[in-house]
């Protein structure tokens, strides 16, 4: 859409006329803008940042269908880095009137805006580019003009129309945010002329022009980012990194490793690591065919730009593995005469032999000296034994980032990998690079600064209810305690009519009873329940007002209960809000309020399978839409847990079937998890032990009708178990397509669950992933190694860590065949012609899923599409 507003009509900017009259629209808009209040900016901050997320999967696959660069699952993650950390870095931080008052000292500081911004965005992070300099726009009161590449301008206009609607929505001015509609040079060096400063990210000579024009100018330098190996780092660590940074967007990202600089005491382990991940170093043939496309004419080859190693591999004229990640050529020198020695912007590396650190200083230095001056570079040792070679780095290397045992494209945009670096998608190179500011892009500054940046992990933690109650008999015990010294006297049961109409809630009612406390039941929870019906049950709930809430049954009634929970004390939520995805749950836009000041909380299962008695999450379907929604939050922990098995007894075969092997894949995936900890590993494995010794003596009790109480209690303590590691540890992709199968076939979400099961063990066991988990804690692929600790736990033998995970994977099939669990998605939903039509779309839901990102490897959509495939025809194969 040409313009800002959806009823007016505005004049599309393609000549210096119809710009320089937006610009004076923007101009007015934007003094008027600043005359608003903090509270007023952070309103439409916080409306800008969440548009801007929610849109961010839709503007990744706009911006890789019209530039044909990069990789679409990675732009989802700027995309999402720039609205996310952005907003949470920013949102608490004045910017408008008195932001610092000292009277003590006598002083005070006073911010005002600097007029109007023009922001150049480049072709290679066209949209989250945008995100990033809107949203520091909008929080400064400034104006914001955009020059979008004319290789994606269509993208470009598309993010900034979604923040400016959301912006003009919130309460901002009109015309406050601007773009240029058809792209071209003479526009562009107009509009940074007459702003009053550019927020320039492009090449080199984009660059420079801005800081000629005459307009101060807030720019970026070239990036040629070593990366130093010493001969103590942790090879593993760094090479995974290295890969792990140099293929994100395949790498155009400007902190992205260019070169390798490694000790020859450690260079043939460094190599091997290197191909043992399927990276390809060059033959000496190969390598001066590839040179050749590098560099043409003087310039970086925009044809390699961004693109697969596959691909430049064949642009020029060799061939490689099609999995191939990196092509590595080995050179000598450092010279800029030496193509490979060049900033590349793709998965193309060089790769140094060193015999000092001394020698890796100054081989470093030079490239640096001759086209990454100020921009970062990497270093990799032991941080605590190695402070000399560390200070060496300091004094030699003119970067204003050195990243420390960190993958540079994640650890350079910052926030992600280390907690001094401010998020930011401008990466200042101080004098050293031409540059204005010497830091991440966020608050300007006139000295050059030099930032140690080392890795560190979170912050972890581990919660769990405030009380869990279990052995049997336990419900009558912990109601006393409520109605008792608790003194809770009014209840709202929320349950399902099977459920109701059985007397599973009349022990919960007599202790009511006998205490003169009030209750009411609510047993319209239908399986997979729906946001209406809980809208419905929070309705109920304001009309009786209770103290406390007691969900009984299974996932359904409790995941219902926990949403009628936080409508009816916060009415005023919007659902797709809460129902944003999150990279940290402690970095969410949306936060969710507190809970528990109107109702205790209460869950009590008659199933050992979801866990949702002891975790944050709660799983509703949008009936408007078809889709189930996972929502996590620790606000939505139940305050008590009550685990009695006596109410498991009598689970018929299919729900003891569907449940008992939904907490197998809770165990497995908490275990595999990026975020698993020492403190829910235990939990994970003692919740396999249980399961795959007592699940299959479950259903025979289900089946022949005669109880087996003792493994129906361990069973229970099963879920409960794995509950409490997957609520800290989070779940992964197994879930994800657990998620949409169910939403597009119907089938319980247990069986969908161990339809995907095989699928998702083979995805994750691949020792040399096309792409790993992020986060800090997840140092490299180890899930092969943690599959083979859960086989030594159920008994599975082997000699090798691959016999044991293929032990594993005869484990779970033959508990499928005992369960009577069948072998494809197929056997289940035999119509392939609509399952074939579902796929795409189930697949790209499943890449968004809120489980995929503490997957232990990173998903492609067209990877999870695979597992599909091979799930629905029963193929054991590998993706």
């Amino acid at each position: 859409m040409t313009g800002q507003k959806k009823d007016t009509v505005f004049v599309p900017v393609d000549s210096v006329e119809s710009l320089e009259m937006r610009l004076k629209e923007i101009q007015e808009a934007q003094k008027t803008y600043s005359t608003f209040t903090q509270e007023q900016v952070d309103e439409i901050f916080y409306a800008a940042a969440k548009a801007a997320n929610h849109h961010r999967l839709k503007l990744a696959k706009d911006a890789v269908a019209e530039t044909g660069m990069g990789v679409m699952e990675d732009k989802v993650i700027k995309n999402h880095f720039a609205s996310e950390y952005i907003y949470n870095t920013y949102k608490n931080e004045k910017t408008c009137g008195v932001i610092e008052d000292n009277q003590s000292d006598g002083y005070r500081v006073i911010a005002n805006p600097v007029g109007v911004v023009s922001a150049i965005i480049p072709t290679t992070n066209p949209t989250s580019t945008v995100i990033f300099k809107a949203l520091l726009a909008l929080k400064t009161r400034n104006g914001l003009m955009i020059s979008p590449h004319p290789r994606a301008k269509e993208c470009t206009i598309e993010a900034g129309r979604i923040i400016l609607e959301a912006a003009v929505e919130a309460g901002a001015p009109e015309n406050i945010i601007g773009w240029i509609d058809k792209p071209k040079l003479e526009l562009t060096n107009t509009l940074m002329r007459e702003s009053d400063l550019i927020l320039a990210t492009g090449g080199p000579g984009m660059v420079r022009s801005a800081y000629s024009s005459g307009t101060p100018a807030v720019g970026v330098g070239a990036g040629n980012v070593p990366a130093i190996l010493s001969e103590n780092c942790d090879v593993l660590q760094a090479v995974n990194s290295i890969i792990h940074s140099k293929t994100f967007d395949n790498g155009m990202i400007c902190a992205s490793e260019q070169s390798i600089i490694v000790p020859d005491s450690i260079y043939d382990e460094v190599k091997a690591e290197f191909i043992k991940r399927s990276c390809y170093f060059l033959k000496d043939d190969e390598i001066e065919k590839v040179r050749k496309i590098i560099i043409i004419n003087g310039a970086l080859n925009a044809s390699i730009v961004g693109q697969p190693a596959s691909k430049i591999a064949e642009l020029a004229g060799i061939t490689v593995p099609e999995t191939t990640k990196i092509l590595i050529g080995e050179v000598e020198s450092v010279d800029i005469s030496e193509e490979f020695a060049h900033e590349k912007l793709s998965p193309v590396l060089a790769m140094y032999r060193s015999h000092s650190w001394l020698e890796s200083l100054e081989k470093a230095e030079q490239m640096i000296e001759d086209g990454g001056l100020g921009h970062s570079s990497s270093l990799y040792l032991d941080e605590l034994n190695e402070q000399d070679k560390l200070e060496e780095a300091e004094k030699y290397l003119k970067t204003a980032r050195i990243l420390v045992n960190s993958p540079s494209s994640q650890g350079g945009i910052g926030d992600i990998y280390n907690f001094r670096l401010a998020p930011s998608l401008t990466l200042g190179c101080g004098s050293w690079g031409g540059n204005s500011v010497s830091e991440n892009v966020g608050v300007k500054h006139l000295l050059n600064t030099k930032t140690i940046a080392a890795r560190r992990e979170n912050m972890l933690w581990f919660r769990a209810p405030e009380k869990t109650y279990f052995k049997p008999g336990s419900l009558r015990i912990a109601m006393q305690e409520l109605v008792g010294p608790m003194a809770k006297r009014k209840a709202f049961i929320v349950t399902d009519k099977f459920l109701y109409d059985n007397g599973y809630t009349k022990k919960i009612e007599e202790e009511l009873t006998a205490a003169n406390a009030s209750y009411t039941v609510f047993s319209e929870i239908q399986p997979d329940p729906t946001l209406a019906s809980a809208e419905a049950g929070a309705a109920r709930m304001r009309e009786f007002e209770p103290d406390m809430i007691i969900a009984v049954g299974g996932g359904s009634p409790m995941d219902a209960a926990k949403i009628m929970w936080l409508l009816y004390e916060h009415p005023e939520l919007d659902f797709l809000d809460l129902a944003m995805r999150f990279m940290d749950i402690r970095k969410r836009v949306v936060g969710f309020p507190t809970l528990g000041e109107k109702a205790y909380f209460v869950a009590v299962p008659t199933t050992a399978g979801t866990g949702s008695e002891v975790t944050p999450f709660a799983v509703i379907t949008d009936e408007r839409d078809g889709i189930k929604y996972p929502l996590a939050d620790y606000e939505l922990m139940p305050d008590m847990a009550i685990v009695d098995s006596d109410l498991m007894l009598n689970q018929p075969p299919g729900l003891t079937q569907a449940s008992g092997i939904d907490v197998v894949a809770h165990a497995l995936e908490a275990y595999a998890s990026i975020m698993a900890t020492d403190f829910t590993d235990g939990l994970a494995l003692q919740a396999l032990k249980l399961a795959f010794k007592y699940l299959p003596e479950c259903y025979e009790s289900a089946v022949s009708g005669v109880a087996n109480p003792h493994a129906r209690e361990r069973m229970a303590y099963a879920s409960a178990l794995a509950g409490m590691a997957f609520a800290n540890a989070f779940l992964g992709v197994m879930h994800s397509c657990a998620h949409k199968l169910g939403g597009a076939t119907g089938l319980t979400h247990g069986i969908c669950n161990a339809l995907m099961m095989e699928q998702v063990l083979r995805f994750n066991a691949n020792p040399a992933p096309p792409k790993m988990g992020t986060f800090p804690q997840y140092e490299y692929p180890h899930t092969m190694e943690r599959y083979a600790d859960i086989a030594d736990v159920i008994g599975v033998e082997g000699d090798t860590t691959e016999e044991k995970f293929e032990g594993l994977l005869k484990a779970v099939r033959d508990l499928h065949a005992k369960i009577g669990i069948k072998d494809s998605i197929k056997e289940y939903y035999p119509d392939e012609k609509a399952f074939l039509a579902k796929v795409d779309d189930m697949s790209e839901q499943a890449f968004d899923d809120q489980c995929t990102g503490a997957n232990p490897r990173y998903p492609l959509v067209s990877e999870i599409k695979q597992m599909y495939l091979n799930a629905y025809y029963g193929k054991r194969e590998s993706v």
